[in-house]
């Protein structure tokens, strides 16, 4: 039988799981890795971090596993988007702290295009927003800000890219420059169409063409690695972006189907099918895979900070000394006493798109506690991706019946189930949480000539757990009005410093 060694790189931690080649879950590792924040709304990582930890929990679960290393056929990537990294092209060590996708720096920026009328022709080809959530804005600050960074890229000796293609480039020795298209897409530089690099968006952005990475399919080889410690070079076969390959691995294959991954952002897909359509409320329009030549579009709502607020909690807050004790602690209560906590930490995404935004709690009283923020916390989720699910089925006009869910929050049952009371519609919680790793296997399976179909993508259902909707209508219609009050008050701020404190 064959197996499949995936590592999910995400925005907090390096895992790598091992998938036997019906997509059961063998063996996982992690290892989380630091957040910096240099300046408020900078966020920063250290890229030989992320690439000192993916050789650990690789050769650890190896080691534990030694008895597949034999029939391991391949290794597949599933990565954070948008985060960028700068890394010399002789030793592939980065020169540069990757710059998260949470990073703020490039608002100036965007804010200059969009003054200057180029955020149309942006979303045109890329159909996203301009905005620093992707990664253009942060590689064009980098060529402003370092010239002699600049220097060397546009000299040849310095390469830019996503994770997944430095992470290719580590695993390969520097022999495969490569990316897909769920990566390439989100850095605003790729028209989704075409399917190509664009000169006038490399041009509009400062970002030199040929610093850019080959694109290939997700199913494509990618070189291939020992990981230092495999009898044989295998292939790198199957990368995609986190939330494109759990969108994948979910089995969300025709229009209508949609999915959530729950994370410290979380990523609405709805699967729009094989022509991409345009939203005029700022849904994005994703290129979800590109197989065999014939590309799958998807409808994206983006949620800045979901479990961000969990772990604000814990870690600058000091409130619990785990994040799974919030949980706890919002159960000790029927509701949150009118409290809500919205985690603008770094803007809001849709439906609003305001990046001057910033977090609040509102509605405190005498009466309120840690329990009444802790609970507010974990509904501030449930409300932002109502508010995401609800634009994104109007501008599509495709019903979308239930939702998909993945990510290690599913593993709450009391935000599982406030999600399904608050959209209104059956949420199915994969058994398990490694589903954007299960889509890259999946796609790196199909690359070595396995049909995975059944296979991976069938025995998620097996196990599959689904909550629906308990909360009365009115009950719920009257917790998203008070959601959407404590929001506007939030917007408000955005725009007038002083509104919060006469709100």
């Amino acid at each position: 039988m064959p197996y499949i060694l995936a590592f999910d790189q995400s925005t907090s931690a390096t895992k790598a799981v091992l998938f036997d080649e019906t997509g059961r879950c063998l063996d996982r590792e992690a290892i989380a890795h630091g957040q910096h924040y240099p300046r408020p709304g900078w966020v920063e990582q250290n890229a030989e971090e992320i690439w000192q930890n993916l050789l650990a929990v690789g050769r650890l679960l190896l080691a534990r596993n030694a008895r597949v290393v034999a029939d391991l056929r391949c290794v597949s990537i599933a990565n954070q988007r948008e985060t960028v990294v700068i890394f010399d092209r002789e030793t592939g060590r980065p020169l540069h702290p990757a710059i998260s996708w949470q990073c703020r720096r490039g608002d100036d920026i965007c804010a200059a295009h969009v003054a200057a009328d180029r955020a149309p022709e942006v979303q045109a080809k890329t159909g996203l927003r301009v905005d620093a959530y992707f990664s253009a804005s942060k590689l064009q600050w980098l060529m402003q800000e370092q010239p002699g960074l600049r220097t060397a890229i546009v000299a040849g000796e310095v390469l830019i890219g996503t994770i997944d293609t430095y992470l290719i480039y580590r695993l390969t020795g520097g022999k495969t420059f490569a990316t897909d298209p769920t990566n390439a897409s989100r850095t605003l530089l790729y028209d989704i169409v075409q399917r190509r690099w664009d000169e006038e968006l490399c041009a509009l952005w400062g970002v030199p063409r040929a610093a850019l990475a080959e694109v290939r399919e997700s199913k494509a080889h990618f070189g291939e690695t020992d990981l230092g410690v495999l009898p044989r070079p295998v292939p790198i076969c199957g990368v995609m972006g986190d939330s494109q390959g759990s969108l994948f691995g979910q089995r969300c294959l025709q229009p209508g189907m949609a999915k959530v991954t729950f994370g410290t952002g979380s990523s609405v897909l709805l699967n729009i099918g094989s022509e991409p359509r345009r939203s005029k409320q700022g849904v994005m329009t994703a290129l979800a895979w590109v197989l065999d030549g014939v590309p799958i579009y998807a409808f994206e709502g983006i949620i800045i900070n979901s479990a961000a607020a969990l772990t604000w909690l814990q870690k600058q807050l000091g409130m619990v000394a785990e994040v799974r004790e919030i949980e706890f602690l919002a159960a000790e209560l029927a509701d949150a006493g009118g409290v809500h906590l919205v985690p603008a930490f770094s803007g809001l995404g849709l439906p609003h798109w305001c990046p001057a935004a910033r977090g609040a709690i509102t509605g405190l009283s005498a009466f309120s506690d840690r329990r009444h923020v802790a609970r507010a916390a974990l509904e501030s989720i449930a409300f932002q991706l109502n508010d995401a699910l609800e634009t994104m089925q109007t501008e599509c006009g495709l019903p979308v019946h239930g939702l998909k869910a993945d990510g290690g929050p599913t593993a709450n049952r009391l935000l599982m189930q406030f999600t399904a009371d608050i959209t209104g519609v059956d949420l199915t919680v994969c058994p398990t949480a490694d589903c954007s790793a299960l889509g890259a296997a999946s796609m790196g399976l199909l690359g070595m000539g396995v049909d995975p179909l059944p296979g991976p993508m069938a025995s998620p259902s097996d196990a599959e757990v689904t909550y629906r909707p308990r909360m009365h209508p009115s009950a719920a219609d009257g917790c998203r009005a008070g959601w959407r009050r404590a929001v506007r008050q939030v917007l408000a701020g955005a725009l007038d410093p002083g509104a919060l404190q006469g709100a």
